[in-house]
């Protein structure tokens, strides 16, 4: 509906539950089928991971070796959402997830344009992270742990991205959600 998403999950046990939770959904999948970690739904969980939030195309991973070399000491898994993620950096991504090195997904940004800005925006406001974004002075070469979103879970199919239970401030969260219904 217009004001969420509802999502079923098999329980472990006998017991229905119902849980509400803050997250969002936007309508882009994973770049690269050797993201999924369940073959048989065609599907990536990633539980805890980091968010990057990147504007831009990846085409190299050389600027971002720091932050990577950090989120795999950290033993959590790394999302990362650019505007596209190609070439070399596509390719090293994919050998390390398939590796085991890295519990990896990638989607492209949902929307265009200014459109893409705001719910970049959304995104990174949803889960206490920034937009990594030349414009405003933050070079890829820079980013810190610290500047990543997190969510306690994020869903990815081929068509759709689920981000679960942002690490975003709350009032925050109500303010853009306020601003959005204005």
């Amino acid at each position: 509906g217009s004001e969420g998403v509802i999502t079923v999950e098999e329980a472990k046990g006998l017991h229905t539950e119902l849980d509400v939770v803050e997250g969002m959904q936007f309508d882009r999948g994973y770049i690269s089928p050797y993201f999924v970690t369940n073959a048989e739904k065609m599907m990536a969980d990633l539980d805890n991971p980091y968010i990057l939030i990147h504007e831009k195309k990846l085409s190299s991973l050389q600027p971002m070796l720091p932050l990577l070399e950090s989120v795999v000491q950290s033993g959590r898994p790394l999302m990362i959402i650019a505007e596209d993620v190609d070439g070399e950096a596509l390719a090293t991504l994919v050998v390390n997830k398939l590796r085991g090195g890295l519990k990896i997904a990638a989607v492209k940004a949902p929307g265009f344009g200014d459109r893409r800005k705001a719910m970049l925006e959304d995104i990174a406001i949803l889960t206490g992270g920034q937009v990594i974004s030349e414009d405003i002075g933050i070079k890829l070469e820079t980013v810190t742990l610290d500047m990543l979103g997190r969510a306690k879970k994020v869903h990815i199919e081929k068509e759709n991205t689920t981000i679960v239970e942002g690490a975003g401030n709350t009032d925050d969260i109500k303010g853009r959600c306020a601003q959005i219904r204005a």
